[in-house]
């Protein structure tokens, strides 16, 4: 049986963009990758699979990997997945017997140079980034106490990013964490640069290692989709300290003060949770943020920190103690959904 399976699996490698454009339809090829978010064909890019190369081994055809969760397998599991059922192998053997059509022509991103700081360009560097696990960007986020990075998708890394100090300065290169900036359809609109050193110990030593790009007003950084209840805050490290003790609670990241106050509510929304940072921005920023949702009829609450912020909370004072501060912020009805969950 193992050996009919690798069989199977060797055999549909050799027609690997065909399976993907059959069972992983919502994804896209991309070079000799075809990006998808899962390998439930997901709408997204977190997910690869290699189009071409060697029969076995590192590198080779059929193989992906999940970016967002670091799962991996073969063109088999792919289809077991589309199929939910016990004989996904004779599926597999009948989609092998059909005849093949000629390959769409490969899509590619267009060359002409696209304005900068634009939405185009925005995309295009997050095409051109790969998916955060492995690389200097996961080594800074850890460093900083983030060990839960799922549902993260919208992370990306980039090894050699572009930073100009100034108009008239020389280029520099530099590894970046780069964020997808998103609508609430998902569609990107912009992207956020967070320039790394290159052992990720720390941000890069540059005058201002945070950068976005393209539209970012009433758009934000998106952990998983929202749809009645959810949080929004202003860096993507302080949203995802949090994350660490409320995992399955959908979340954003607006970037800044000013762009917190003006994110787009979901239709759904019923509770927000405003995760506040204790300085005057902060607080001025969830104000007017809860204004704005009690006249839609959204329940506001502010999530405080301890100290300056819950990255600071979540590496001086540990899970534990963040988790219980949490604990008691929360609507009742959420503990059990959301924090009891998580621990």
């Amino acid at each position: 049986m193992a050996r009919d399976a690798s069989d199977l699996a060797h055999r549909l490698a050799r027609e690997a963009e065909a399976v993907c454009r059959r069972y992983l339809s919502n994804g896209r090829r991309n070079g000799n990758y075809w990006l998808v978010g899962d390998v439930r064909n997901t709408p997204d890019r977190s997910m690869f699979v290699r189009l071409k190369g060697g029969e076995s081994g590192k590198g080779a055809a059929g193989k992906w990997t999940d970016g967002a969760t670091g799962d991996h397998g073969d063109l088999l599991d792919v289809i077991r997945e589309s199929c939910g059922f016990a004989d996904f192998r004779d599926v597999a053997r009948r989609f092998l017997s059909l005849p093949r059509s000629e390959p769409e022509p490969e899509r590619r991103f267009s060359r002409a140079p696209a304005p900068t700081g634009s939405r185009e360009t925005a995309r295009r560097l997050f095409a051109m980034s790969r998916p955060i696990m492995g690389t200097v960007a996961e080594t800074y986020l850890r460093r900083r106490g983030i060990a839960n990075l799922r549902g993260a998708a919208c992370l990306r890394f980039h090894p050699r990013c572009y930073y100009r100090p100034g108009d008239d300065a020389p280029m520099e290169i530099w590894p970046a964490m780069i964020a997808a900036v998103t609508d609430l359809n998902g569609a990107i609109t912009g992207a956020h640069r967070t320039w790394l050193d290159p052992c990720g110990e720390d941000k890069a030593p540059i005058e201002s290692p945070r950068r976005a790009m393209g539209d970012l007003l009433g758009n934000a950084v998106r952990f998983d989709r929202a749809e009645d209840v959810m949080a929004a805050g202003e860096g993507i490290e302080t949203v995802l300290s949090l994350r660490c003790v409320l995992p399955p609670m959908p979340m954003v990241a607006a970037l800044s003060a000013a762009h917190l106050s003006a994110i787009l509510f979901p239709l759904r929304l019923r509770r927000l949770y405003i995760i506040s940072d204790d300085d005057a921005a902060g607080e001025s920023a969830a104000a007017s943020l809860i204004d704005r949702a009690r006249a839609l009829g959204i329940e506001a609450i502010v999530l405080s920190p301890t100290l300056d912020d819950f990255n600071e909370d979540l590496r001086w004072l540990g899970v534990d103690d963040l988790r219980a501060a949490v604990r008691a912020q929360l609507a009742s009805e959420d503990i059990a959904r959301f924090l009891e969950l998580s621990a």
